[in-house]
């Protein structure tokens, strides 16, 4: 069963039970069987007091305030934790509720006597802005661990406490103080009529010299502004043209300078142009020199040595031409190695390639194999938890209902059948006590008392052919409190 729940627009649903780790907070929602919902109003509060506060110096007070209070939302609509904290202290309480009201007072009641405390009468009253922004911020703070957000926070005027003045006389003070102020300015002004009479027509006099003064000086200090300004101007022309000179004869300097320095220039370059003519007509000599002593020896040769140098000559082009076929078909080999290596390199890589892509194939194979076990075995666990909630909950009737779905008799039936298939099993037939197979170990005539001894004896007589089978079949020999085997008859050889 369930059914479909929807809060107001000032009204939210707190759900907890079955599914549901701690607090659900929603709008609308469908409520299950195992399930709780409760609706809370979201609606702010005024909250009015009176606190009792003392000043720091020991002054006491009343500040009546109205505090609107409620929980916080969020501005997207989202559920913030504030709420979540407003739905779990303050939403199983009502609202207008004494403990709510004695809660939300203690909290500003605190908070203001303590930031009271530490401020005078005078900064309280000077600093009523920032007084009421302190005590804000302060209780706000204190109250964000129950989820509570104050939208406005409205401090009255203060009042004194019975029995104390204070502010009665503050009044007075403050009342006496302008009565005695205004008498003053009373008696101030008509003075200042009198003397003000008398001050227009001296300040007229007096206004009238000093214009004229002003002009004369204006026109003088004009006149010196214009001799100034012309000797400024002068002044400047002269600076520019010295300026003017000066980069002229640094001008004239630095020609100078590069003209002496190409000068030496030019001098180095003709004596090292004579040097070098003088060290080429040595150097001339001296190859002619070389050239004629070279002539010389060629000559010698032609003339002594003219058979060995030529068949030496062909010698050495011999070597050469072998060295030179051996180089090229070393070079030969060598290219041919490297180019065998490329093609090795390449296979390689090919190989390597195919590989790895088949490794990616069984990854991905492996991979969706495991994706598929995975759904598999979570399509399993939600049909056993339902086959489970159907059943109410036996665990051995969904047991007993998987085994027969699951074809697990049959398979043991099938591996049972399998095992016996194939076997010779020695099959001993006893008989009874009367010599007959099967039916009653034996019977009398002679009485229930003879009866009962032959059952007796039919049993002891079926005891060892029962052993000998069982030590025949399992290779088990009886324990020795049972008895012993008969022994085995030899065959006979005569």
């Amino acid at each position: 069963m369930a059914s479909f729940r929807v809060a107001d627009a000032s009204e939210y649903l707190a759900i907890t039970g079955w599914g549901i780790e701690d607090v659900k907070l929603a709008k609308k929602a469908w409520v299950f069987v195992g399930q709780q919902c409760k609706k809370f109003d979201i609606t702010p509060v005024n909250y009015e007091f009176e606190v009792h506060a003392m000043s720091s110096e020991k002054l006491p007070f009343i500040l009546p305030a109205v505090f609107t209070i409620g929980p916080k939302i969020s501005e997207d609509g989202s559920h913030s934790a504030s709420l979540l904290l407003y739905a779990k202290l303050i939403a199983p309480h009502d609202k207008n509720s004494s403990h709510v009201r004695e809660l939300v007072k203690g909290v500003i009641e605190g908070e203001t006597r303590v930031l009271a405390a530490s401020m005078t009468m005078e900064q309280i009253f000077q600093g009523t802005k920032s007084f009421k922004q302190a005590v804000f911020e302060n209780v706000q703070l204190e109250l964000n661990q129950f989820g509570l957000y104050i939208y406005n926070a409205n401090v009255k005027q203060l009042v004194d406490v019975p029995g104390q003045e204070y502010f009665s006389y503050l009044g007075q003070k403050t009342q006496q103080g302008a009565v005695n102020q205004a008498k003053v300015d009373v008696a101030e002004a008509r003075m200042l009529g009198a003397v003000g009479a008398k001050e227009r027509e001296g300040t007229t006099l007096q206004k009238a010299a000093e214009v004229d003064a002003q002009t004369k000086v204006f026109r003088v200090r004009q006149e010196a502004i214009g001799i100034k300004e012309q000797a400024k101007v002068e002044a400047e022309v002269k600076v520019f043209e010295n300026e003017r000179e000066a980069v002229v004869a640094a001008a004239k300097a630095d020609l100078a300078t590069k003209k002496a320095a190409w000068d030496r220039q030019t001098k180095v370059a003709e004596v090292e142009a004579s040097k070098a003519v003088a060290i080429r007509e040595a150097e001339l000599q001296m190859e002619v020199e070389q050239k004629n002593a070279l002539r010389l020896t060629e000559k010698l040769k032609a003339e002594q040595l003219s058979k060995a140098t030529v068949q030496y000559d062909m010698q050495v082009q011999d070597s050469n031409a072998a060295l030179y076929s051996r180089q090229k078909s070393a070079e030969a080999k060598l290219y041919e190695q490297q180019k065998a290596a490329e093609a090795r390199k390449a296979q390689a890589d090919a190989q390597f390639f195919e590989q790895k892509l088949a490794e990616d194939a069984k990854l991905y194979a492996k991979q969706k194999e495991a994706e598929s076990l995975a759904t598999v075995g979570k399509a399993k666990a939600e049909y056993v938890a339902s086959m489970l909630q159907a059943l109410g909950g036996n665990y051995h009737a969904l047991r007993d209902y998987m085994m027969i779905d699951g074809g697990l008799y049959q398979e043991l039936a099938r591996i049972n059948a399998g095992a016996v298939s194939g076997m010779q099993p020695k099959i001993s037939i006893w008989t009874g006590a009367d010599g007959g197979a099967g039916g009653d170990l034996g019977a009398s005539s002679s009485g229930a008392g003879a009866a009962a001894m032959q059952h007796v004896a039919g049993v002891y007589k079926m005891l060892p052919p029962l052993l000998s089978t069982v030590h025949e079949q399992t290779g088990m020999l009886p324990p020795a409190w049972m008895g012993a085997l008969p022994p085995k008859e030899e065959p006979n050889t005569n």
